[in-house]
């Protein structure tokens, strides 16, 4: 066992055994590189990355070449999940070598952290026009030693493009300049719709990805402008991916992403942080078209996560492997014999509503999905669709008892902080669209365990990751943004206001901590952090939501909730400064579109007022109104300026307003609602 036997990540533990000499990324490693003049190999990966696991059979378990690794080099492996940080800076570095990246990331190092090359996955032996890992190794190694001068001017290079990199999405505003407008809206939507598949839903071809973030923009573009064929590629885009085969149609949860256009064949991994988005838009999409499939995938997928992604606790784990006994997809696919030997003579009905053949349709086995529509298929059997109903939960129920006996798929069991914080905000979403109890509680007991587990103790910072009781690495700019934002979305659930003022807490530490005084923007680092190569500005909003974007959109919500001008001035800037990358290339920036529509269309600030504020508030929230506040409280609060001065004795009122501009009190749900509806107008 090497050193990694002492950390906590899941990816690190599954290298404890390798004969590599191991470091995690600790000072040691560099203090042992710069006293002996080694350079250092960063490999970077996570617990559920197929090819991460090819790589360490075919390498890193080999004799000779940790051997070699181990005499000439020293070696740090990462969870790119426990610190984003350091694999974002040598991410860029291997895209600015190769043009591309992925993982596993393998980057050379000079002995102060420097990247001078980098690439993915190396075979053992030449291959598909690859050098084999060894034959790297010893390049790097002859380059580092007799061509040290080289090694230097490229380390100084990638140093110098990779702090710069962002400053090309950048633009300073001209005094005076109309910034936001209608006309940049649908410049966004015009490029997004170009990119739309009318065929099979989401955007462009394989490997093809939920979109979420962008989806999200199109049903918010949608209710101010009333652009039809936004929403319609919305619902289009969900009901195919939730009959694909990206769907887990028996155990519930959405997979990484497809490998097909038809989202039929997944890249099996189940991901905390999709399925949290994939719920929050489902619940949003729920409340303007409240169709039985978009019930039942939020249900499904909160069950998945109750059941296979929960900690006794309360808190949600990372990921599921996409491989199990080696095998990619072993765990979730069937062949017709299988399904006959479980439900016998209901197989062949099954069969057909789920797309199974005799031949298989992915390597000679069956991934499940529903060619169909239920409501399309029971017309084609003759069923009325209530019994095909009952006949698919039977189907479900018997095949997910069936499956438990399998093999499981690995479970990445740390707790990462930004995670779980979107799964809060999912549960709270869902709560907000069908009134489930239960979610609240869920999404109030994971706020609770974050606050307890992974706050330091000189408070109020936090930690980014937990697992086994230890808490450990600063928390991160998403982590804090994403926890804000799900601080913000339960106390609109629960208008408990220390959720509130836990938001506004966490916002200023964030100002105190994080900004970019220069550019007013964040740092993904706090000031205290000083392990990593430099301070980065993450503005992609990727496979998670960018930290700056989501917090232009806290900046706006807390804004609006507190009449702070000072926040709402603060996200106008950041959305300024990056307008032009928004209006240019919105599907890598569709967060910050929604926040570009919302000072084109201002939110609605809705304040409940009396004996039944909170009821009336959380059913007036089940109408869509993207962007807009609630706030509710038994009686007037002089705190919180929409609270302020309010209500009437012996009276519920609900007050309509937009940039503290206010309707007449309404005093009942309906009508309260229909100024809702009138005042995006």
């Amino acid at each position: 066992m090497n050193r990694l036997r002492h950390e906590t990540s899941p990816y690190l533990l599954q290298h404890a055994h390798n004969p590599v000499d191991w470091y995690a990324w600790k000072p040691e490693a560099f203090d042992r590189a710069r006293s002996e003049n080694k350079p250092i190999i960063v490999s970077i990966g996570y617990s559920t990355c197929h090819w991460c696991h090819v790589m360490e059979r075919e390498s890193f378990e080999d004799e000779a070449v940790a051997a070699f690794m181990n005499e000439h080099f020293i070696n740090i492996k990462v969870d790119r999940e426990e610190r984003p940080d350091v694999d974002q800076i040598y991410m860029e570095a291997c895209q600015a070598i190769t043009g591309g990246g992925g993982w596993p990331l393998n980057c050379f190092l000079t002995p102060d952290g420097r990247p001078f090359y980098a690439g993915t996955y190396y075979p053992p032996a030449p291959a598909h026009n690859r050098p084999s890992w060894i034959q790297v190794l010893h390049g790097m190694l002859n380059a580092f030693h007799n061509k040290r001068e080289t090694v230097e001017s490229q380390a100084d290079r990638l140093t110098g493009m990779i702090s710069g990199a962002d400053e090309v999405f950048l633009k300073e505003v001209t005094i005076g300049e109309q910034v936001f407008s209608q006309v940049m809206l649908q410049n966004i939507y015009r490029h997004l719709q170009q990119r739309f598949d009318r065929e099979e839903g989401g955007f462009g071809g394989a490997p093809k990805f939920p979109g979420t973030m962008t989806l999200e923009f199109l049903q918010a573009y949608h209710h101010y402008t009333g652009e039809t064929e936004a929403l319609a590629h919305v619902e289009f885009s969900l009901q195919k991916m939730i009959r694909g085969g990206i769907y887990d149609q028996i155990g519930g949860g959405f997979a990484r992403y497809a490998t097909d256009r038809a989202w039929l064949i997944p890249h099996f991994e189940k991901m905390l942080y999709d399925n949290a988005l994939l719920v929050q838009l489902l619940s949003d999409v729920y409340k303007v078209s409240p169709q039985p499939i978009y019930r039942r995938a939020i249900e499904e997928t909160l069950e998945f996560v109750a059941r296979e992604m929960t900690h006794p606790q309360g808190a949600f784990f990372s990921a599921l492997d996409a491989d199990s006994e080696g095998v990619e997809g072993k765990f979730y696919v069937w062949s017709r014999e299988e399904i006959a030997a479980v439900l016998g003579e209901e197989a062949e009905l099954c069969c057909a509503f789920y797309g199974a053949t005799e031949a298989g349709n992915w390597e000679h086995t069956n991934i499940l999905w529903q060619p169909l529509a239920m409501e399309t298929f029971a017309q084609e059997h003759d069923m009325a669709l209530p019994e095909l109903e009952r006949r698919i939960a039977g189907w479900r129920n018997r095949l997910f008892d069936a499956r438990k006996g399998r093999i499981r798929p690995g479970l990445d069991d740390k707790i990462i902080l930004s995670w779980n914080a979107m799964q809060t905000s999912a549960y709270a979403a869902a709560y907000a669209a069908l009134g489930e109890e239960r979610y609240r509680q869920a999404a109030v007991d994971n706020l609770r365990f974050l606050l307890d587990q992974l706050k330091l103790p000189e408070a109020p910072a936090l930690y980014h990751t937990w697992k086994d009781g230890q808490a450990q690495y600063d928390a991160f700019l998403d982590d804090y943004a994403l926890f804000i934002a799900a601080c913000i979305d339960v106390y609109q659930i629960s208008f408990d206001t220390a959720w509130l003022d836990c938001a506004v807490q966490y916002a200023e530490y964030v100002l105190a901590r994080f900004m970019d005084e220069e550019k007013k923007l964040f740092y993904f680092t706090s000031d205290m952090q000083q392990d990593v190569l430099m301070r980065k500005r993450d503005l992609y909003d990727s496979a998670v939501p960018s930290g700056n974007s989501t917090m232009a959109l806290n900046l706006q919500r807390l804004g609006l909730m507190l009449d702070r001008n000072d926040f709402r001035q603060l996200a106008q800037g950041m959305l300024s400064a990056m307008r032009e990358a928004t209006e240019r290339y919105p599907s890598s920036f569709a967060r910050w579109a929604k926040a570009v529509l919302h000072e084109v269309h201002p939110p609605a600030e809705v304040a409940a007022v009396g004996g039944q504020a909170v009821e009336w508030a959380k059913e007036l929230a089940r109408q869509y109104s993207p962007g807009s506040v609630w706030m509710a409280a038994a009686e007037a609060d002089e705190r919180y300026p929409l609270l302020k001065g309010r209500g009437v004795q012996g009276k519920t009122l609900l007050y309509i307003c937009r940039n503290y501009a206010c309707l007449q009190p309404a005093d009942t749900v309906e009508a309260a609602a229909k100024l809702l509806s009138d005042i995006r107008s």
